[in-house]
């Protein structure tokens, strides 16, 4: 048997592919072809598929829905893990949710609404999974992950484990799980008891505010630099004569400087030309180094 056979017996049939365009697997629509994609459906495929892959030391790398990524041009040589829609169930229990890595922050944050429970509005128009979430505390408008996370289910040196809010070491967009590698499966989330049109106003006027400051109509990874401590990214772009800035069909947004957008045709090489001209610029004139938040993968 080969390896795509096997993986095929492991992840099934119509979760493997080979040769997939990553460009259809990132918000930025960036990216050249994976040797192998492949979407697991269980906590038992996922391990396996994994197993598999690292004990042949065969290159993998696990996403979500790709909103945080850019792969490059050239794309990624071995397997690419995505818990996505295969990988995405929520429950409720009384005030918790057990959501899947896969699962949208969106959806994670509807589904409490209409169970009136408070305390993800400000995450809900974060445009990434719950396992991506937990990797790097996303947060927003003064709430993070870390705030209401109970516990996660990750696999951590070939078994299953479970850790706690404490010992996850959640900062500013990290955590002791990302620090380790360690793979997200599940999380279980702690929220209050709410108004369910206090919490459905408050995600539409959080919505409407993003809309209004963020270049959510053109293709991109969301923020593209970490904020640096004492500062904000997109000030000093913009404080920095760069708004609008372009390389080829990558561009600052002129809406919001702290966003690379994809104007259309985009390749990562412009992308990364980009962001290197930008944080060279910025470093000359203000002496602070700027550090991707977008993850770069590939060859």
């Amino acid at each position: 048997m080969n390896i795509i056979e096997d993986l095929r017996v492991l992840a099934g049939d119509n979760n493997v592919i080979e040769n997939e365009p990553m460009s259809k697997h990132t918000t930025f629509r960036i990216g050249g072809k994976a040797d192998v994609f492949i979407t697991p459906d269980s906590d038992k495929s996922l391990f396996a598929c994994v197993e598999y892959v690292k004990n042949r030391n065969i290159p993998y790398y696990i996403i979500g829905n790709g909103s945080n990524l850019l792969v490059r041009d050239n794309g990624f040589r071995g397997v690419i893990i995505q818990l996505y829609k295969n990988f995405s169930d929520i429950k409720v229990k009384d005030n918790i949710i057990t959501a899947k890595a896969g699962a949208l922050l969106s959806s994670a944050a509807k589904t409490a609404m209409n169970n009136s429970l408070s305390g993800m509005e400000c995450l809900s128009g974060i445009p990434g999974t719950i396992g991506g979430a937990i990797c790097m505390n996303a947060g927003a408008y003064g709430g993070e992950m870390k705030d209401i996370v109970v516990e996660t289910k990750v696999i951590n040196n070939g078994k299953f484990e479970t850790i706690s809010n404490e010992d996850s070491e959640f900062g500013y967009r990290k955590s002791r799980i990302m620090a380790e590698n360690m793979i997200v499966v599940e999380t279980v989330i702690k929220l209050e008891k709410g108004s369910k049109e206090d919490i459905q106003a408050k995600m539409s006027e959080l919505l409407v505010q993003r809309n209004s400051k963020q270049p959510v109509e053109l293709p991109s990874a969301g923020s593209t630099f970490k904020r640096p401590e004492g500062y904000f990214a997109a000030k000093l772009i913009d404080d920095s004569g760069l708004r609008g800035f372009s390389v080829g069909q990558a561009q600052v947004s002129p809406k919001h400087c702290g966003f690379v957008v994809n104007n259309g045709g985009s390749t990562a090489k412009e992308v990364i030309e980009l962001m290197d001209k930008v944080s060279q610029k910025v470093y000359e004139k203000f002496g602070v180094k700027l550090e991707p938040e977008v993850r770069i993968i590939g060859e």
